[in-house]
C-alpha cells in the first residue's frame, strides 16, 4: 500500500523532470562591443574628412539629429546642423583628426571618441582638442550624435 501512496508523488517529479528539461533554451554568448569598433569608427570618419574634405566627412557621419558645438554659436541641431555643413566651403583647408580614446555604453549602442584635432590653412597647422558622442544606427553603422572642439593646444 505503501507504493501506492507513492505513486502520485512520482507522477509528480517525473511531470516536473520532463517539463524542465524541454523548455531549456540555449543561452546565446552576447558579443559585447569594444571601443576598438568607436574608434574605427571615428578613424574612418577622419579619413573621409582628409580624402574628400570636412563638409562630405560631416554630412556622411553626423546623425539626422547630430548637434554641432561650435565657438561663439550656440548648438547647431539636427536639420539646422546638416545645412550648416552644407553651406561650410572648406576648399581652402584640411580637417584631419586621431582618437586617442573611447568608451561604449554598456548599452552598446552609444560611446565617445576624443583625442587631438589638426586644422591645415595653407602653411599653418592649428591644433586642438575634440569630442565625439556616437550612437549605433538601426543598420549597425555608427554616425555620431555630438561633435565639439576646442581649439589651441601646442604645436
Amino acid at each position: 500500500m505503501s507504493s501506492k501512496k507513492n505513486l502520485p508523488v512520482l507522477i509528480v517529479l517525473l511531470f516536473v523532470f520532463l517539463f524542465s528539461s524541454s523548455c531549456k533554451t540555449k543561452i546565446k554568448k552576447v558579443k559585447k562591443i569594444t571601443p576598438d569598433e568607436i574608434i574605427k569608427a571615428d578613424k574612418a570618419f577622419a579619413d573621409l574628412s582628409r580624402k574628400a574634405g570636412m563638409k562630405k566627412a560631416f554630412i556622411e557621419y553626423i546623425d539626422n539629429e547630430g548637434i554641432l558645438l561650435r565657438p561663439n554659436h550656440p548648438p547647431i541641431v539636427s536639420a539646422d546642423a546638416i545645412d550648416f555643413l552644407s553651406q561650410i566651403n572648406d576648399s581652402s583647408y584640411t580637417l584631419t583628426w586621431k582618437p586617442d580614446g573611447a568608451q561604449i555604453a554598456s548599452s552598446d549602442d552609444m560611446g565617445f571618441t576624443y583625442g587631438i584635432y589638426n586644422l591645415e590653412i595653407k602653411d599653418t597647422v592649428l591644433k586642438g582638442t575634440y569630442v565625439n558622442i556616437w550612437k549605433k544606427q538601426a543598420d549597425g553603422k555608427w554616425k555620431f550624435v555630438l561633435d565639439s572642439g576646442n581649439e589651441g593646444i601646442g604645436q
